[in-house]
């Protein structure tokens, strides 16, 4: 299996509901380093994956729509508890959605898989991963 990661950040501002998360149900600021991994098992006819730049602007668009915002005021959001888990099952459903929509090229179409990992910090980290 091959794989192609890009990588960009974003910084949000968030409350989480819930007993379990103490004082993170304050509303708090958190910053993500932002991976996501384009997957494969073969490469295209030019020997890639996807397109770098591509994939790149694909994410920093996804990104773009999250970043310097309060995810407590975000519309598509309210019903959402959004732990870091699932942000990066939103960030890569977004990705998969422009996947489709042929915005990553004609590599992109025979993707097998995205994983989207949100770095919290250098010790903490959380991943989703679909097939596609």
């Amino acid at each position: 299996m091959y794989s192609v990661t890009v990588r960009d950040h974003m910084m949000i501002a968030h409350s989480l509901r819930g007993q379990a998360f103490g004082p993170a149900q304050r509303l708090h600021g958190a910053t993500y380093v932002v991976d996501a991994a384009f997957r494969r098992g073969e490469l295209d006819p030019d020997g890639i994956v996807v397109d770098i730049e591509r994939a790149t602007s694909a994410l920093h668009a996804v990104l773009g729509e999250l970043n310097l915002r309060n995810l407590d005021d975000e519309p598509a959001l309210r019903q959402v508890n959004t732990t870091t888990e699932t942000l990066a099952r939103l960030v890569a459903d977004r990705l998969v959605d422009r996947i489709t929509a042929g915005e990553l090229g004609a590599a992109a179409r025979r993707l097998s898989g995205v994983a989207v990992t949100l770095h919290e910090s250098h010790v903490a980290w959380a991943s989703y991963e679909r097939t596609l």
